[in-house]
C-alpha cells in the first residue's frame, strides 16, 4: 500500500507514518514545517520506502503528482493548537478550508480512498457527555476567534460528506481527541507537553482557568491505529468517527499528577484565561467522546491509561535532555 499524509512531519502525522511503515507500506509525506518538524521524520529517512516533500498543499502541482502516486490519502495538515488558532485565526481558516478543498479535489480525481481528521473542537460548547458522531453542534459567537478553528474543521467534515455524496469519494473523517505522545510540543497551548516541561523545570505549573475543566487523553499509538483501520474498513466510508479515550480527568489532578511525577517540587499556579489567551476566551467545561462507533465498526478502544501516558511521556522528555549532543558536521 502506498500512502500519503498531508502534515506527516507534525506529531501526529510522524507518528501515523510510523505506524505505516512498520506494517510495510510505502509511505509519502508532504509537509510545510509550519508546525511540524524534520527531526520527527529524520528516523524514516534510511528506509527506502520513505518519501517526503518539504512544501505546502497549496502547491497544487506537486499535491496532484503526490495524490496520484498514492493508493490512499491520510489528511491531516491543519492549524494546530489553541494559541496559534487564537493569535492567527485568517492562517487558520484558510489553511483548514482551502487547503482541505485542494486536498479532496486531488484525490476526487482517481477516486483515491482519503481520512480527513477533524477534531473533538467541532462539538464547541455542547454539553451533552459523552459527545457522539450524530450530536448538534454548538459554536460561540464569530468575534470569538477560538471558535474560527471548531467552524473551519466543520466546514471541512461538511465538504468531505458532499464529495463523497456527489463524487463517490471513499471518505472516512476522525474526530481526534486530546491526542498525546512524544513529539508533542507545548508551543502551541497543547497541556501535557506544558505540564511536564514547566514541571520537570522545577515549576511552575501553569493551570488556565480554575483547572475544573475535564479531558481525555489518548495514546497516539491508540490514535494512529485507529485511524489507519477505519481508513482500511469499506464500513467506515462516508463516516464521522470519534478517536479518543474516555477517561475523563480535571486539569488540576492532571497538573498534579505531573507534578508528582516529575519531582514532586513543582507548585501549581492558575491563570485566567483572558491573560493566557484573550479577553473573552471561552472554553469546553467537559470533552468527552462516545467510542462505541469506531468499536462497532473495527473494534477499536484505546489500551493506554493517563498514568501510563504521562509516564510515557516524561521519560520521552527525559531522555531527550540527557541524550549527548550531535557531533558537528
Amino acid at each position: 500500500m502506498r500512502a500519503l499524509i498531508t502534515g506527516g512531519a507534525g506529531f501526529i502525522g510522524s507518528h501515523l507514518a510510523e505506524h505505516l511503515l512498520a506494517r510495510g507500506d510505502r509511505v509519502a509525506v508532504l509537509d510545510d514545517l509550519s508546525t511540524g518538524a524534520m527531526a520527527n521524520i529524520e528516523p524514516f529517512k534510511p528506509n527506502p520506502k520513505f518519501t517526503y516533500a518539504i512544501d505546502t498543499i497549496f502547491n497544487v502541482p506537486l499535491l496532484a503528482e503526490m495524490v496520484d502516486n498514492a493508493d490512499v490519502v491520510y489528511h491531516l495538515a491543519a492549524a494546530v493548537g489553541v494559541r496559534l488558532i487564537v493569535e492567527n485565526p485568517t492562517r487558520t481558516i484558510e489553511t483548514n478550508i482551502g487547503g482541505t478543498e485542494l486536498v479532496l479535489k486531488a484525490a476526487s480525481k482517481k477516486l483515491k480512498p482519503i481520512l480527513v481528521a477533524s477534531t473533538s473542537e467541532v462539538y464547541g460548547k455542547s454539553t451533552k457527555v459523552p459527545f457522539r458522531e450524530d450530536d448538534d453542534l454548538v459554536f460561540g459567537a464569530t468575534n470569538k476567534s477560538r471558535w474560527s478553528y471548531a467552524a473551519s474543521k466543520a466546514v471541512d467534515e461538511f465538504l468531505a460528506l458532499a464529495y463523497a455524496k456527489e463524487k463517490k469519494l471513499p471518505v472516512v473523517i476522525t474526530r481526534l481527541f486530546n491526542t498525546v505522545g512524544p513529539r508533542q510540543t507545548g508551543r502551541y497551548g497543547m497541556v501535557i507537553p506544558r505540564f511536564v516541561e514547566q514541571g520537570l523545570s522545577g515549576g511552575p505549573i501553569t493551570v488556565y482557568g480554575d483547572g475544573e475543566q475535564t479531558r481525555c487523553f489518548g495514546w497516539v499509538g491508540d490514535v494512529v491505529k485507529g485511524m489507519a483501520d477505519l481508513l482500511a474498513c469499506e464500513k467506515a466510508e462516508g463516516e464521522v468517527f470519534n478517536l479518543g479515550s474516555t477517561e475523563e480527568i480535571t486539569i488540576n489532578q492532571l497538573a498534579a499528577k505531573v507534578a508528582a511525577k516529575t519531582g514532586g517540587t513543582a507548585i501549581v499556579e492558575h491563570i485566567p484565561y483572558e491573560k493566557a489567551y484573550e479577553e473573552g476566551f471561552e472554553d469546553m467545561k467537559r470533552r468527552v467522546p462516545s467510542i462505541d462507533k469506531v468499536g462497532r465498526v473495527t473494534g477499536w478502544k484505546p489500551t493506554v491509561g493517563v498514568d501510563e501516558i504521562l509516564d510515557r511521556v516524561i521519560a520521552s522528555y527525559r531522555s531527550q535532555t540527557t541524550r549527548p549532543p550531535r557531533p558537528r558536521r
